[in-house]
């Protein structure tokens, strides 16, 4: 089975994106985080990726029809 990149739900600061990032790549998400922050001070334009994949990218364990269970809470 391949691995997707999906937006963090429990490892986040602001929208998952690093969270999700570190959890595809398999390595700490303190570094994805000091990377992103660092890549914003040297080139402005890893800011627009972070907004272009906080859009994109789903996030984790997000589906078109959700589990029967949180459709029977959402109805009560």
């Amino acid at each position: 089975m391949a691995k997707k990149l999906y937006r963090s739900r429990t490892d986040r600061k602001i929208w998952g994106v690093c969270g999700g990032l570190a959890k595809y790549l398999d390595i700490d998400p303190t570094i994805v985080r000091l990377i992103a922050v660092l890549s914003i001070f040297v080139t402005g334009v890893s800011i627009i990726a972070y907004i272009v994949m906080a859009i994109v990218v789903p996030l984790e364990n997000s589906a078109v029809n959700p589990p029967k269970d949180e459709v029977k809470e959402n109805v009560q």
